[in-house]
Protein backbone atom coordinates (compact mmCIF):
# COMPACT_ATOMS: atom_id res chain seq x y z
CA UNK A 1 0.00 0.00 0.00
CA UNK A 2 2.79 2.27 0.92
CA UNK A 3 4.86 1.39 -2.18
CA UNK A 4 1.53 2.06 -4.45
CA UNK A 5 1.07 5.35 -2.34
CA UNK A 6 4.62 6.55 -3.26
CA UNK A 7 4.29 5.54 -7.23
CA UNK A 8 1.11 7.68 -7.29
CA UNK A 9 2.70 10.50 -5.09
CA UNK A 10 5.33 10.56 -8.02
CA UNK A 11 3.67 10.45 -10.93
CA UNK A 12 2.12 13.57 -9.64
CA UNK A 13 5.48 15.27 -9.14
CA UNK A 14 4.63 15.39 -5.45
CA UNK A 15 8.01 14.68 -3.45
CA UNK A 16 7.00 12.14 -1.13
CA UNK A 17 10.75 12.61 1.00
CA UNK A 18 10.39 14.10 4.52
CA UNK A 19 13.80 13.94 6.69
CA UNK A 20 14.04 10.30 6.31
CA UNK A 21 17.45 9.34 4.59
CA UNK A 22 17.18 9.80 0.50
CA UNK A 23 18.29 6.29 -1.40
CA UNK A 24 21.20 6.10 -2.96
CA UNK A 25 19.39 5.78 -6.50
CA UNK A 26 17.22 8.63 -6.11
CA UNK A 27 20.49 11.00 -4.92
CA UNK A 28 19.94 12.31 -8.97
CA UNK A 29 20.66 15.84 -8.14
CA UNK A 30 24.03 17.95 -9.41
CA UNK A 31 26.08 20.57 -7.87
CA UNK A 32 24.80 22.83 -10.54
CA UNK A 33 20.94 22.60 -9.66
CA UNK A 34 22.18 23.58 -5.96
CA UNK A 35 23.71 27.09 -7.89
CA UNK A 36 20.59 27.54 -9.59
CA UNK A 37 18.38 27.15 -6.67
CA UNK A 38 20.13 29.05 -4.26
CA UNK A 39 20.25 32.15 -7.08
CA UNK A 40 17.15 32.08 -8.72
CA UNK A 41 14.92 31.49 -6.09
CA UNK A 42 16.58 34.24 -4.19
CA UNK A 43 16.31 37.20 -6.31
CA UNK A 44 13.13 38.79 -5.07
CA UNK A 45 11.96 41.45 -3.18
CA UNK A 46 12.32 39.63 -0.02
CA UNK A 47 16.03 39.46 -0.82
CA UNK A 48 16.35 43.03 -2.25
CA UNK A 49 15.16 44.55 0.77
CA UNK A 50 18.11 44.00 2.69
CA UNK A 51 20.03 45.97 0.65
CA UNK A 52 17.93 48.84 1.32
CA UNK A 53 18.12 48.55 5.10
CA UNK A 54 21.85 49.45 5.72
CA UNK A 55 21.23 52.95 3.90
CA UNK A 56 18.06 53.55 6.56
CA UNK A 57 20.94 53.01 9.18
CA UNK A 58 21.99 56.70 7.83
CA UNK A 59 25.16 55.46 5.99
CA UNK A 60 26.61 56.24 2.22
CA UNK A 61 26.72 53.88 -0.70
CA UNK A 62 29.83 52.70 -0.22
CA UNK A 63 29.41 52.23 2.85
CA UNK A 64 26.86 49.32 2.75
CA UNK A 65 28.30 48.04 -0.13
CA UNK A 66 31.59 47.08 1.63
CA UNK A 67 29.57 46.26 4.88
CA UNK A 68 27.25 43.75 2.81
CA UNK A 69 30.09 42.12 0.86
CA UNK A 70 32.57 41.94 3.33
CA UNK A 71 30.07 40.17 5.72
CA UNK A 72 28.69 37.77 3.18
CA UNK A 73 32.14 36.80 2.25
CA UNK A 74 33.36 36.41 6.14
CA UNK A 75 29.69 34.35 6.58
CA UNK A 76 29.95 31.97 3.23
CA UNK A 77 33.30 30.81 5.15
CA UNK A 78 31.57 29.46 7.86
CA UNK A 79 28.16 28.40 6.35
CA UNK A 80 29.19 26.70 2.13
CA UNK A 81 30.80 24.06 4.19
CA UNK A 82 27.81 22.65 5.88
CA UNK A 83 26.45 21.47 2.65
CA UNK A 84 28.86 18.54 2.46
CA UNK A 85 27.25 18.01 5.31
CA UNK A 86 24.06 16.31 4.04
CA UNK A 87 25.89 14.95 0.86
CA UNK A 88 27.18 12.00 3.54
CA UNK A 89 23.81 12.17 5.54
CA UNK A 90 20.98 12.12 2.94
CA UNK A 91 18.96 14.10 5.17
CA UNK A 92 18.52 17.69 6.04
CA UNK A 93 21.17 19.63 8.21
CA UNK A 94 19.12 19.67 11.43
CA UNK A 95 18.74 16.07 11.55
CA UNK A 96 22.10 15.28 10.53
CA UNK A 97 23.06 18.09 13.80
CA UNK A 98 21.92 14.84 15.98
CA UNK A 99 25.58 13.44 15.26
CA UNK A 100 26.72 16.30 17.78
CA UNK A 101 23.91 17.32 19.39
CA UNK A 102 22.10 13.64 19.83
CA UNK A 103 18.88 12.59 18.21
CA UNK A 104 16.75 14.56 20.22
CA UNK A 105 19.00 17.63 20.66
CA UNK A 106 19.02 18.04 17.18
CA UNK A 107 15.34 19.81 17.85
CA UNK A 108 17.83 22.69 18.94
CA UNK A 109 18.09 22.97 14.87
CA UNK A 110 15.01 22.47 13.72
CA UNK A 111 13.60 25.06 16.10
CA UNK A 112 16.18 27.78 14.68
CA UNK A 113 15.90 26.67 10.62
CA UNK A 114 11.86 27.42 11.83
CA UNK A 115 12.17 29.88 13.01
CA UNK A 116 14.68 31.71 10.67
CA UNK A 117 12.72 30.60 7.63
CA UNK A 118 9.44 31.51 9.12
CA UNK A 119 10.78 34.95 9.59
CA UNK A 120 12.16 35.09 6.14
CA UNK A 121 9.20 34.16 4.52
CA UNK A 122 7.01 36.02 6.05
CA UNK A 123 9.25 39.26 5.09
CA UNK A 124 9.05 37.43 1.40
CA UNK A 125 5.76 37.67 1.13
CA UNK A 126 5.22 41.36 2.94
CA UNK A 127 7.95 42.76 0.72
CA UNK A 128 6.43 41.07 -2.49
CA UNK A 129 2.78 42.18 -1.71
CA UNK A 130 3.79 45.66 -1.72
CA UNK A 131 5.94 45.18 -5.29
CA UNK A 132 2.59 43.96 -6.64
CA UNK A 133 -0.16 46.36 -5.07
CA UNK A 134 1.91 49.74 -5.84
CA UNK A 135 2.56 48.73 -9.23
CA UNK A 136 -0.85 47.29 -9.97
CA UNK A 137 -2.30 50.58 -7.82
CA UNK A 138 0.01 53.12 -10.66
CA UNK A 139 -0.92 50.96 -13.64
CA UNK A 140 -5.14 49.39 -13.13
CA UNK A 141 -5.88 51.90 -10.52
CA UNK A 142 -6.06 48.92 -8.14
CA UNK A 143 -7.29 50.59 -4.61
CA UNK A 144 -3.94 50.76 -2.47
CA UNK A 145 -5.24 49.84 0.95
CA UNK A 146 -5.77 47.27 3.70
CA UNK A 147 -8.11 44.51 1.43
CA UNK A 148 -6.17 45.03 -1.85
CA UNK A 149 -3.03 43.43 0.50
CA UNK A 150 -4.36 40.81 2.02
CA UNK A 151 -5.81 39.42 -1.05
CA UNK A 152 -2.44 40.13 -2.53
CA UNK A 153 -0.14 38.12 0.26
CA UNK A 154 -2.99 35.34 0.47
CA UNK A 155 -2.76 34.91 -3.29
CA UNK A 156 1.63 34.58 -3.17
CA UNK A 157 1.11 32.52 0.12
CA UNK A 158 -1.18 29.83 -1.67
CA UNK A 159 0.79 29.89 -4.93
CA UNK A 160 4.61 29.59 -2.75
CA UNK A 161 2.61 26.75 -0.27
CA UNK A 162 1.58 24.78 -4.12
CA UNK A 163 5.64 25.10 -4.99
CA UNK A 164 6.60 24.08 -1.59
CA UNK A 165 4.34 20.81 -1.25
CA UNK A 166 5.61 19.48 -4.99
CA UNK A 167 8.99 19.77 -3.23
CA UNK A 168 12.64 19.67 -4.70
CA UNK A 169 12.41 18.79 -8.72
CA UNK A 170 9.58 21.95 -8.78
CA UNK A 171 12.37 24.03 -6.75
CA UNK A 172 15.25 23.14 -9.04
CA UNK A 173 13.30 23.43 -12.30
CA UNK A 174 11.84 27.02 -10.93
CA UNK A 175 14.96 27.99 -9.82
CA UNK A 176 16.97 27.84 -13.19
CA UNK A 177 14.11 29.36 -14.66
CA UNK A 178 14.26 32.69 -12.69
CA UNK A 179 17.88 32.75 -12.54
CA UNK A 180 17.93 34.13 -15.43
CA UNK A 181 14.64 36.08 -15.32
CA UNK A 182 14.72 37.76 -12.57
CA UNK A 183 19.05 38.71 -13.57
CA UNK A 184 17.02 40.29 -16.71
CA UNK A 185 14.50 42.24 -14.60
CA UNK A 186 16.98 43.48 -11.66
CA UNK A 187 19.89 44.62 -14.39
CA UNK A 188 16.81 46.62 -16.35
CA UNK A 189 15.85 48.87 -12.94
CA UNK A 190 19.46 49.31 -12.50
CA UNK A 191 19.53 50.76 -16.16
CA UNK A 192 15.97 52.39 -15.29
CA UNK A 193 17.66 54.56 -12.60
CA UNK A 194 21.07 54.73 -13.61
CA UNK A 195 20.67 58.38 -14.28
CA UNK A 196 19.60 59.34 -10.51
CA UNK A 197 22.33 57.62 -8.56
CA UNK A 198 23.31 59.84 -5.92
CA UNK A 199 25.82 57.84 -3.06
CA UNK A 200 25.22 60.15 -0.62
CA UNK A 201 22.46 59.29 2.49
CA UNK A 202 19.00 58.84 2.01
CA UNK A 203 18.04 60.10 5.33
CA UNK A 204 18.36 62.66 7.73
CA UNK A 205 19.76 62.90 11.01
CA UNK A 206 22.95 61.54 10.71
CA UNK A 207 24.00 57.79 11.46
CA UNK A 208 21.53 55.58 13.75
CA UNK A 209 23.76 54.42 16.44
CA UNK A 210 25.90 57.60 16.78
CA UNK A 211 28.78 57.33 14.46
CA UNK A 212 30.02 55.52 11.60
CA UNK A 213 31.73 52.62 12.42
CA UNK A 214 29.25 51.60 15.08
CA UNK A 215 26.60 52.11 12.72
CA UNK A 216 28.58 50.29 9.99
CA UNK A 217 29.32 46.89 12.07
CA UNK A 218 25.41 47.18 12.49
CA UNK A 219 24.96 46.59 8.92
CA UNK A 220 27.97 44.55 8.25
CA UNK A 221 26.24 42.03 11.12
CA UNK A 222 22.62 42.20 10.14
CA UNK A 223 22.76 42.60 6.32
CA UNK A 224 25.93 40.83 5.96
CA UNK A 225 26.59 38.29 8.32
CA UNK A 226 22.95 37.06 8.93
CA UNK A 227 22.37 36.39 4.73
CA UNK A 228 24.56 33.21 4.66
CA UNK A 229 23.92 32.80 8.16
CA UNK A 230 19.80 31.81 7.41
CA UNK A 231 20.75 29.19 5.54
CA UNK A 232 22.08 27.75 7.92
CA UNK A 233 19.44 24.92 8.25
CA UNK A 234 18.84 25.32 4.42
CA UNK A 235 21.29 23.98 2.69
CA UNK A 236 20.82 20.16 3.33
CA UNK A 237 17.33 20.76 1.69
CA UNK A 238 19.21 20.67 -1.70
CA UNK A 239 22.04 19.16 -1.46
CA UNK A 240 20.90 15.25 0.71
CA UNK A 241 19.83 14.91 -3.53
CA UNK A 242 23.85 15.26 -4.33
CA UNK A 243 25.45 11.67 -4.54
CA UNK A 244 29.42 11.93 -3.25
CA UNK A 245 29.67 9.06 -5.03
CA UNK A 246 28.96 10.79 -8.25
CA UNK A 247 30.50 14.38 -7.53
CA UNK A 248 33.02 15.54 -5.45
CA UNK A 249 33.50 17.84 -2.28
CA UNK A 250 35.05 20.65 -4.07
CA UNK A 251 32.29 20.89 -6.87
CA UNK A 252 29.65 20.88 -3.90
CA UNK A 253 31.10 23.64 -1.96
CA UNK A 254 32.20 26.19 -5.09
CA UNK A 255 28.41 25.52 -6.33
CA UNK A 256 27.45 26.33 -2.96
CA UNK A 257 30.01 29.19 -2.30
CA UNK A 258 29.06 30.64 -5.84
CA UNK A 259 25.20 30.06 -4.64
CA UNK A 260 25.21 31.90 -1.96
CA UNK A 261 27.28 35.03 -3.31
CA UNK A 262 25.61 35.23 -6.03
CA UNK A 263 21.73 34.33 -5.16
CA UNK A 264 22.52 37.31 -1.93
CA UNK A 265 24.73 40.00 -3.11
CA UNK A 266 22.44 40.37 -6.68
CA UNK A 267 19.37 41.50 -5.21
CA UNK A 268 21.03 42.81 -2.18
CA UNK A 269 23.02 45.40 -5.38
CA UNK A 270 19.72 46.05 -6.92
CA UNK A 271 18.08 46.91 -3.53
CA UNK A 272 21.01 48.80 -2.39
CA UNK A 273 21.55 50.83 -6.23
CA UNK A 274 18.13 51.44 -6.14
CA UNK A 275 17.72 52.80 -3.26
CA UNK A 276 20.14 55.50 -3.81
CA UNK A 277 19.27 55.85 -7.21
CA UNK A 278 15.17 56.69 -6.01
CA UNK A 279 16.20 58.34 -2.66
CA UNK A 280 14.13 55.71 -1.17
CA UNK A 281 14.64 56.07 2.26
CA UNK A 282 11.66 55.78 4.33
CA UNK A 283 9.86 53.61 2.00
CA UNK A 284 11.59 51.17 -0.41
CA UNK A 285 8.60 50.53 -2.81
CA UNK A 286 6.89 53.00 -2.83
CA UNK A 287 9.65 55.13 -3.65
CA UNK A 288 11.23 52.83 -6.16
CA UNK A 289 7.62 53.25 -7.63
CA UNK A 290 7.45 56.64 -7.87
CA UNK A 291 10.74 57.15 -9.34
CA UNK A 292 11.16 54.89 -11.97
CA UNK A 293 9.76 54.78 -15.63
CA UNK A 294 6.34 53.36 -16.34
CA UNK A 295 8.12 50.52 -18.53
CA UNK A 296 10.02 49.02 -15.53
CA UNK A 297 6.29 48.65 -13.50
CA UNK A 298 5.07 45.42 -15.28
CA UNK A 299 9.20 44.25 -14.58
CA UNK A 300 8.62 45.17 -10.89
CA UNK A 301 5.61 43.57 -10.77
CA UNK A 302 6.55 40.23 -12.65
CA UNK A 303 9.50 40.60 -9.79
CA UNK A 304 6.77 40.90 -7.08
CA UNK A 305 4.90 37.47 -8.06
CA UNK A 306 7.38 35.23 -9.19
CA UNK A 307 10.36 35.66 -7.40
CA UNK A 308 8.06 36.35 -4.34
CA UNK A 309 6.51 32.74 -4.82
CA UNK A 310 10.34 31.13 -5.74
CA UNK A 311 11.86 32.57 -2.31
CA UNK A 312 8.83 31.81 -0.14
CA UNK A 313 8.11 28.09 -1.65
CA UNK A 314 11.84 27.40 -0.99
CA UNK A 315 11.07 28.87 2.65
CA UNK A 316 8.08 27.01 3.06
CA UNK A 317 9.65 23.82 2.00
CA UNK A 318 12.47 24.24 4.35
CA UNK A 319 10.13 24.84 7.21
CA UNK A 320 7.66 21.57 6.33
CA UNK A 321 10.90 19.67 6.43
CA UNK A 322 11.70 21.25 10.36
CA UNK A 323 8.22 21.32 11.62
CA UNK A 324 7.86 17.19 9.86
CA UNK A 325 11.02 16.49 12.12
CA UNK A 326 9.80 17.98 15.15
CA UNK A 327 6.52 15.67 15.04
CA UNK A 328 7.16 12.65 12.94
CA UNK A 329 3.61 12.15 13.01
CA UNK A 330 3.07 15.03 10.39
CA UNK A 331 3.60 14.48 6.88
CA UNK A 332 5.79 16.58 4.95
CA UNK A 333 2.88 17.64 3.09
CA UNK A 334 0.78 18.39 6.25
CA UNK A 335 3.72 20.55 8.23
CA UNK A 336 4.07 22.91 4.94
CA UNK A 337 0.52 23.24 4.86
CA UNK A 338 -0.10 23.96 9.06
CA UNK A 339 3.63 26.07 8.90
CA UNK A 340 2.20 28.52 6.19
CA UNK A 341 -0.85 29.05 8.17
CA UNK A 342 1.20 30.79 10.58
CA UNK A 343 3.26 32.43 8.14
CA UNK A 344 0.48 34.01 6.84
CA UNK A 345 -0.33 35.17 10.22
CA UNK A 346 2.50 36.42 10.94
CA UNK A 347 2.68 38.56 7.05
CA UNK A 348 -0.63 39.97 8.18
CA UNK A 349 0.11 41.17 11.84
CA UNK A 350 3.37 42.93 10.31
CA UNK A 351 1.24 44.83 8.06
CA UNK A 352 -0.73 46.25 10.51
CA UNK A 353 1.22 46.11 13.53
CA UNK A 354 4.82 45.82 13.52
CA UNK A 355 7.52 48.93 12.90
CA UNK A 356 8.98 46.48 10.01
CA UNK A 357 12.80 47.77 9.71
CA UNK A 358 13.33 47.78 13.39
CA UNK A 359 11.51 45.15 14.05
CA UNK A 360 13.42 42.59 10.75
CA UNK A 361 16.84 44.10 12.00
CA UNK A 362 16.14 43.03 15.40
CA UNK A 363 15.05 39.67 14.59
CA UNK A 364 18.15 39.10 12.49
CA UNK A 365 20.45 39.75 14.55
CA UNK A 366 18.72 37.78 18.17
CA UNK A 367 18.14 34.90 15.86
CA UNK A 368 21.95 34.85 14.14
CA UNK A 369 23.34 35.08 17.42
CA UNK A 370 21.48 31.65 17.92
CA UNK A 371 22.31 29.96 14.83
CA UNK A 372 25.84 31.01 14.55
CA UNK A 373 26.82 29.22 17.78
CA UNK A 374 24.93 25.96 16.18
CA UNK A 375 26.37 26.24 12.98
CA UNK A 376 30.28 26.21 14.58
CA UNK A 377 29.33 23.31 16.44
CA UNK A 378 27.98 21.43 13.37
CA UNK A 379 30.99 22.03 11.39
CA UNK A 380 32.80 21.20 14.20
CA UNK A 381 31.73 17.87 14.63
CA UNK A 382 31.63 16.97 10.93
CA UNK A 383 35.76 17.88 10.69
CA UNK A 384 36.08 16.19 13.80
CA UNK A 385 34.26 12.89 12.45
CA UNK A 386 36.04 13.18 9.14
CA UNK A 387 32.60 13.12 7.43
CA UNK A 388 31.62 9.77 8.28
CA UNK A 389 28.19 9.18 9.77
CA UNK A 390 25.54 6.53 10.83
CA UNK A 391 22.93 7.47 8.66
CA UNK A 392 20.42 4.99 9.83
CA UNK A 393 21.27 5.78 13.61
CA UNK A 394 20.72 9.91 12.77
CA UNK A 395 16.56 8.29 12.41
CA UNK A 396 16.52 7.30 15.73
CA UNK A 397 13.93 9.96 17.10
CA UNK A 398 12.28 10.37 13.50
CA UNK A 399 11.02 6.28 14.20
CA UNK A 400 10.17 7.22 17.93
CA UNK A 401 12.77 5.37 18.53
CA UNK A 402 15.95 4.57 21.32
CA UNK A 403 19.17 4.37 21.24
CA UNK A 404 21.75 4.10 18.08
CA UNK A 405 25.30 5.89 18.02
CA UNK A 406 24.40 9.27 18.62
CA UNK A 407 21.86 8.47 21.82
CA UNK A 408 24.56 9.71 24.13
CA UNK A 409 22.06 10.75 27.60
CA UNK A 410 18.12 10.62 26.97
CA UNK A 411 18.95 11.56 23.04
CA UNK A 412 21.06 14.66 24.31
CA UNK A 413 24.29 15.65 23.83
CA UNK A 414 25.18 17.72 27.21
CA UNK A 415 28.58 19.08 26.10
CA UNK A 416 27.02 20.58 22.53
CA UNK A 417 23.59 21.61 24.28
CA UNK A 418 25.98 23.32 26.90
CA UNK A 419 28.11 25.16 24.08
CA UNK A 420 25.71 25.94 22.55
CA UNK A 421 23.77 27.86 25.01
CA UNK A 422 27.02 29.99 26.38
CA UNK A 423 27.56 30.77 22.33
CA UNK A 424 23.79 31.74 22.34
CA UNK A 425 23.48 33.84 25.24
CA UNK A 426 27.54 35.54 24.99
CA UNK A 427 25.99 36.29 20.84
CA UNK A 428 22.30 37.78 22.37
CA UNK A 429 23.99 39.88 25.07
CA UNK A 430 26.17 41.70 22.94
CA UNK A 431 23.61 42.19 19.91
CA UNK A 432 23.12 46.30 19.21
CA UNK A 433 19.66 47.52 17.66
CA UNK A 434 17.77 50.55 17.67
CA UNK A 435 14.86 48.10 20.35
CA UNK A 436 17.63 46.44 22.04
CA UNK A 437 21.11 46.90 23.71
CA UNK A 438 23.05 44.07 25.19
CA UNK A 439 24.69 44.81 28.37
CA UNK A 440 28.21 43.93 27.34
CA UNK A 441 28.23 46.02 23.88
CA UNK A 442 30.68 48.59 26.23
CA UNK A 443 33.23 45.61 26.05
CA UNK A 444 33.51 45.93 22.39
CA UNK A 445 33.04 49.86 22.56
CA UNK A 446 29.84 49.83 21.15
CA UNK A 447 30.20 47.74 18.41
CA UNK A 448 28.10 44.75 17.03
CA UNK A 449 30.32 42.01 17.32
CA UNK A 450 27.64 39.49 18.26
CA UNK A 451 27.65 36.53 15.68
CA UNK A 452 31.60 36.17 15.84
CA UNK A 453 31.15 36.11 19.94
CA UNK A 454 28.54 33.99 19.58
CA UNK A 455 30.47 31.33 17.44
CA UNK A 456 34.04 32.35 19.03
CA UNK A 457 32.83 31.41 22.52
CA UNK A 458 30.72 28.48 21.19
CA UNK A 459 33.49 26.76 19.34
CA UNK A 460 36.28 27.17 22.54
CA UNK A 461 33.25 26.10 24.79
CA UNK A 462 32.80 22.61 23.24
CA UNK A 463 36.16 22.07 22.02
CA UNK A 464 37.13 22.14 26.06
CA UNK A 465 34.06 20.37 26.85
CA UNK A 466 34.89 17.66 24.66
CA UNK A 467 38.56 17.39 24.37
CA UNK A 468 38.69 14.00 25.85
CA UNK A 469 35.65 12.77 24.34
CA UNK A 470 36.00 11.24 20.61
CA UNK A 471 33.61 12.30 18.30
CA UNK A 472 30.84 9.23 17.53
CA UNK A 473 32.06 7.76 14.48
CA UNK A 474 30.77 4.44 13.04
CA UNK A 475 32.08 1.09 12.24
CA UNK A 476 32.84 1.34 9.04
CA UNK A 477 33.26 -2.33 8.80
CA UNK A 478 29.34 -2.76 9.18
CA UNK A 479 27.37 -2.88 5.79
CA UNK A 480 25.17 0.25 5.41
CA UNK A 481 21.95 -2.06 5.44
CA UNK A 482 23.01 -3.15 8.73
CA UNK A 483 20.78 -0.98 11.34
CA UNK A 484 21.91 1.12 14.46
CA UNK A 485 21.55 -0.53 18.22
CA UNK A 486 17.47 0.53 18.59
CA UNK A 487 17.07 0.19 22.44
CA UNK A 488 13.29 -0.27 22.57
CA UNK A 489 10.75 2.23 20.94
CA UNK A 490 9.40 4.94 22.12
Amino acid sequence: MAETRTARSEAHGIEVHGVDTIPEAERTARPRDVLSILVGTNLCLGLVIFGWLPATFGLGFWACLTAQVAGTGLAILLVAPMALISTRTGTNLSTSSGASFGVRGRLIGSMIGLLLSLGYASLTIWTGGAAVVEPLSELVGLPNGSVSYVIVYAGLAAAAVMVAVFGYRLLARLGRVLAVGMTVLMAAGMLALAGSFDAAPVVDGGYLLGDFWTTWFLAFVATGISGPVAFITLLGDYTRYVSPRRHSDRRVLVATAAGLALGLLIPQLFGMFTTFAARAGDDYVTGLVAATPLWFLPLLLLNGVFGTVGNAGVLLYSMGLDLDAIVPALSRVKATIAISVLSMALVVTGYFVWDAADAVTAFLLIMTAAGTPWAVITVIGFARCRGTYDVDALQVYNRRSRGGLYWYRAGWSASATVAWAIGTAIGVLSVDTTMYHGPILDLTGGIDLSPILAGGAAAISYLLLTARVPQPMPDLGLAPSVPSAVLADA
